[in-house]
């Protein structure tokens, strides 16, 4: 099997249809089978064959894309690299990922210099020109040959070492392989809620290194072209929605909220999308009504992660159509139900599946779940048994198959003896119309044990004070599982990849404790 074909085919049928679209560069087709076969070519000429490691280090550009392309056809593994870690971290990733070549942008070439030393780089391109640490990408492929390469790869060949974002402390690498990646390209397609077709352009607002990638290799199979933002910017988004009469967008919910609170949101004419997709972290019912709002019955949800390669269950857009007319609204709440070849169960602690209604773990099985952690025998036994990945996140099953999270384990307050979820709580302190966004943690408490602390940013130009917050959830929760303080705050933490850092938050009120509850 070879990916990489497939880009073949579409620019065999379309050469000349836009393929790739950032900032300034605009890649046909043609293009983009061209590049990515000089790109393939190199790196084979630098010794490197299947199976090999390549690492990326960059921000969003199209160069990123061609590369992905480019592995694909060698028959290589890529390593991505979250352009936002630090040289630290970058070290660790290229230790682990025992890649041979790197390749990364101007803007971090030092954290590139401070890194390699050590690991198994040998070769660092450079995107944005020749360097004291090696050749320019550019200069590279100007004296490659375009010839085609098409290197046959095992179902099994790792194809992706996706790192998760480091959000449990430890940064791992998911070992998505050549089948998994194809089964990702088939529920991209099998789906008239997923598909996009010729024509068909989709927004791509994050790291395409990470999540926001996903969407590649079924835009390129279907003949559709990716538009890159090189950076997220709310206006910037809504600009290139009209300037390039996008169809389709994939973004994250902080994303969201931040163009909902745009004054100018409105001005923009948004009209050209069929589909926004927002996944990656909850989003309140309050915000999903407001965007239905702002951009019409276009929206729909997926839930998924780096060892499901991608979206395994989904909302769709009908799914939020009946829930906004008031036919089902318990289905805001929903992440949705199990999507294309995925099976998805809610199991108790020993694996056995819980009646319609309790609380269980999510666990997933199917050609998209990956093997397990690279060079970690430990965790994958832990996550992976019996067939099944172990999520680790809590959630109850309605009898229709809707699934309904309740929080990730490690968020689970217990205070009092009683379990206190923290996106139950963060749910109501967002329907708030002052509240712009919401972290729920569990801090120490002499008495309880935790108690339930609230980090909220206001609105801008909001008054909130804390009694008042406090009340607004007593009358909407248990009072049990309101909140007994309230912090507000001017901006909350995120990681790379944009989600809420809510380790980070519970980390300030329990340094120095002398028992930790998680």
């Amino acid at each position: 099997m070879n990916l990489g074909r497939y880009i073949r085919r579409t620019a065999a049928h379309q050469p000349d249809a836009e393929a790739v679209v950032c900032g300034p560069v605009r890649l046909t087709y043609a293009e983009l089978d061209d590049l990515s076969n000089r790109l393939a070519t190199a790196l084979r000429g630098l010794g490197l064959i299947r199976g090999d490691r390549v690492a990326t280090l960059a921000a969003n550009r199209a160069e990123l894309v061609v590369t992905e392309v480019a592995l694909y056809k060698a028959g290589l593994a890529r390593a991505p690299i979250n352009a936002r870690l630090g040289a630290t971290e970058v070290a660790h990733m290229l230790r682990e990922s025992d890649a041979r070549v790197l390749l990364t942008d101007a803007a971090h070439l030092e954290t590139a210099r401070v890194a390699a030393p050590g690991t198994a780089v040998k070769t660092v391109l450079g995107y944005d020109g020749p360097s004291e640490l090696g050749p320019g990408y550019a200069e590279t492929l100007d004296g490659t040959a375009a010839e085609p390469v098409e290197v046959d790869c095992a179902p099994d060949d790792a194809a992706v070492l996706h790192f998760t974002s480091g959000s449990t402390g430890k940064l791992k690498a998911a070992v998505q392989t050549y089948g998994n990646r194809l089964a990702l390209l088939r529920k991209s397609v099998m789906s008239a809620d997923t598909r996009i077709g010729p024509g068909c352009r989709q927004i791509l607002a994050g790291p395409v290194t990470h999540a926001s990638g996903m969407p590649l290799m079924g835009i390129f199979f279907a003949g559709g072209c990716a538009i890159v933002l090189p950076r997220w910017d709310a206006e910037e988004f809504l600009a290139t929605v009209e300037r390039e009469r996008a169809t389709h967008a994939f973004v994250v919910p902080t994303m969201v909220n931040t163009v909902l609170a745009l004054p100018s949101a409105r001005d923009h004419d948004l009209s050209s999308l069929r589909q926004l997709v927002y996944g990656a972290a909850p989003m309140s019912p309050q915000r999903i009504r407001e965007a239905w709002e702002l951009f019409g019955p276009v929206l729909s949800q997926g839930y998924g992660c780096g060892e499901t390669t991608s979206g395994v269950l989904f909302l769709s857009t009908e799914d939020h159509r009946r829930a906004i007319e008031g036919e089902d609204e318990e289905l805001l709440l929903s992440c949705g139900r199990p999507l294309a070849e995925a099976e998805v169960r809610i199991v108790d602690d020993a694996g056995a599946p819980v009646a319609d209604g309790e609380i269980g773990e999510i666990v997933v099985r199917g050609p998209d779940v990956v093997p397990g952690y690279h060079n970690e025998p430990d965790l994958t036994a832990e996550t992976f048994r019996d067939g099944w990945f172990h999520t680790g996140d809590l959630a109850r099953r309605r009898s229709d198959g809707y699934v309904f999270i309740v929080d990730r384990k490690k968020d689970m307050i217990i205070s009092g003896g009683f379990n206190i979820y923290a996106v139950e709580v963060e749910s109501v302190l967002h329907q708030h119309p002052d509240v712009f966004e919401a972290a729920v943690v569990g801090v120490p408490d002499e008495r309880w044990g935790e108690a339930v602390k609230a980090v909220v940013v206001p609105r801008d130009g909001a008054a909130l004070d804390e009694a008042g917050l406090i009340e607004f959830c007593a009358e909407r929760l248990a009072r049990m599982k309101k909140p007994r303080s309230v912090d507000l705050v001017t901006a909350l933490p995120h990681n790379p990849n944009g989600k809420i850092d809510r380790r980070a938050i519970r980390e300030r009120y329990w340094a120095g404790a002398e028992r930790r509850v998680h």
